[in-house]
């Protein structure tokens, strides 16, 4: 074994999160972890590697008992860790943050022309072409989760742990990382490996452990399980329940007599968007569908102001939307924005406080605040969207990664708006988490909410979205609607670039008018995404 945990229980104020754990990881494995938000995963991660301390229970490294009172013992033991949010230093070069603490020295100094020359020569294996001396926080998302991994994999690490790794990543981000996998396991390197997403577990992991509810449920070869038997284990609920009720999906509901109760109109921002329209109506749905870059959050953060526009205009019910966060939260336009721990959550307060953050002035009368009000909102979003929390009072930094997204819904929700932008609603939770907020969702738009929903998972926007709009290089390059929401549609209109085709595909689609050879091929491809989409959800 090359590490191993033996019953290990780790305790909090009024928490037990993990209860008598035992977990082996074997050289040169890829091993899943998996587990709804909340069941212990991140807890384990953090003994692992030595962020916390078991109360009790013992850890192993190659067969030796070991204690890690800090990250860096586990990191000089040879265990790694790519976290779901990159923990590297956004002001400091790309390949400063490459080598952090091992920087080539040359006559006691840095030698910054060998450490730049290395870096770039590590990271375009990676697909990575950027100039290295920018500092990280200027690339992407999905880049510097790149840089975190090449990090990861430089070291001398016989264990690398991987937290929701492809979270950020665009789909030939997701092909190199896991080709990096594939390197690591030929090398006889062990891979932790944390996901929801099934179709990366089957692919690349040889056994899986199960957590539920800080507990060890089960562990074994992952190919002797079913996808549905899998995710039995992991809600602790049967099979035959889940394939009744677990394939929750968002409902469709067009609206189409209604006005939209949101349009924008012509969004240009430099070279990030370029004459961008949506429209939304009151309950429905609209997904913008686009790889990594193509401008799908710059378009929410133009809608709430938080993206300056050299022209265009925002309409909410027909009323032209001042420039600015604070006008679009008055006039009921909120955004979920992607990254919660930037841009989300504010990790030295409590659940309680980070929820009634943004109603505060709806809450408060001659400038005090009620105590009450905010005790019964907070009691209310706690229970509907299933907040696991010991207490109101709760840091929310002590959340799972799902608990703190929720936290973040509650917060947009307790407000009451009219639209509401969900920029990657779904990243980093787990599989019943996600059916819970994709209910949720449904919820929302059948009581009249109007929400644009961003994800990088297309079968989410496919199976979510009434209405896709679809983005390439900052611009719409298509829209998509009723029997039109398939991948290769998708796939289609990206690849080809041209707006107007998109509409007239549409546009024929909805009028049956298209020629007959493309007819049949249109309810051929209908008819398999239709058939594709009922056999996931039973598979």
């Amino acid at each position: 074994m090359v590490l191993e945990v033996v019953d290990v229980t780790k305790e909090f104020v009024g928490v037990r999160a993990l209860d008598r754990v035992s977990f082996k990881l074997e050289p040169g494995e890829v091993h899943a972890l998996v587990g709804e938000n909340g069941a212990g995963k991140s807890t384990l991660i953090k003994v692992l590697t030595g962020v916390h301390r078991p109360t009790s229970g013992t850890l192993l490294h190659r067969g030796e008992p070991v204690v890690f009172t800090r990250p860096v013992d586990a990191q000089r033991a040879g265990i790694s860790t790519i976290y779901q949010e990159v923990n590297l230093v956004p002001l400091m070069s790309v390949a400063g943050n490459l080598f952090l603490g091992r920087e080539p020295r040359r006559r006691g100094l840095v030698d910054w022309k060998r450490m730049n020359a290395d870096a770039a020569g590590v990271l375009a294996g990676y697909g990575i072409h950027s100039d290295v001396r920018r500092p990280l926080g200027t690339l992407g998302v999905g880049a510097q989760q790149m840089v975190a991994l090449a990090r990861a994999v430089a070291t001398e690490a016989d264990v690398v742990i991987m937290d929701e790794p492809t979270s950020s990543l665009e789909p030939r981000e997701v092909e190199t990382l896991f080709s990096v996998v594939e390197r690591l396991h030929e090398r006889g390197i062990a891979i932790v490996y944390v996901s929801h997403r099934m179709d990366e577990l089957y692919r690349i992991c040889d056994r899986v452990t199960v957590l539920r509810d800080g507990k060890h449920v089960h562990t074994g070869p992952l190919a002797d399980l079913s996808r549905l038997e899998l995710v039995s284990m992991m809600l602790g609920r049967s099979v035959g329940d889940i394939r009744e009720h677990g394939a929750t999906a968002f409902g469709v509901d067009h609206h189409a007599g209604r006005e939209p109760v949101l349009e924008a109109k012509g969004l240009t921002s430099g070279t990030r968007l370029s004459d961008v329209s949506v429209s939304i109506r009151p309950g429905e749905v609209v997904g913008l569908a686009g790889l990594l870059g193509s401008g799908r959050s710059e378009t929410a953060r133009a809608i709430v102001g938080a993206l300056p526009l050299d022209s265009g205009t925002v309409l909410v019910g027909g009323a032209a939307l001042g420039p600015g966060v604070p006008n679009a939260m008055r006039a009921g336009v909120n955004m979920l924005a992607e990254d919660r721990k930037a841009e989300g959550i504010i990790p030295n307060l409590s659940v309680r406080e980070n929820i009634v953050l943004a109603a505060l002035p709806q809450l408060s009368r001659f400038g005090v605040v009620s105590r009450d009000r905010q005790d019964r909102i907070v009691d209310t979003f706690v229970k509907r969207l299933r907040i696991k929390v010991s207490s109101p009072e709760q840091k929310v930094s002590e959340l799972s990664g799902g608990n703190q997204q929720k936290v973040l819904l509650a917060r947009w929700l307790c407000t009451q708006p009219k639209v509401l932008l969900l920029d990657e609603p779904t990243r980093g939770i787990d599989v019943g988490a996600k059916a819970e907020v994709q209910a949720l969702i449904d919820e929302l738009a059948q009581e009249g909410l109007a929400v644009l929903l961003i994800s990088s998972e297309l079968e989410e926007l496919l199976d979510g979205a009434d209405r896709l709009v679809v983005l390439k290089d900052g611009a719409v390059v298509g829209e998509l609607v009723g029997d039109q929401l398939t991948q290769d549609n998708v796939l289609a209109a990206i690849a080809s670039g041209d707006a107007a085709a998109g509409e007239s595909r549409a546009g024929e689609s909805r009028a049956g008018e298209s020629r007959a050879g493309e007819s049949t091929a249109a309810e051929s491809t209908a008819a398999e995404s239709k058939a594709g989409r009922s056999g996931e959800g039973e598979s």
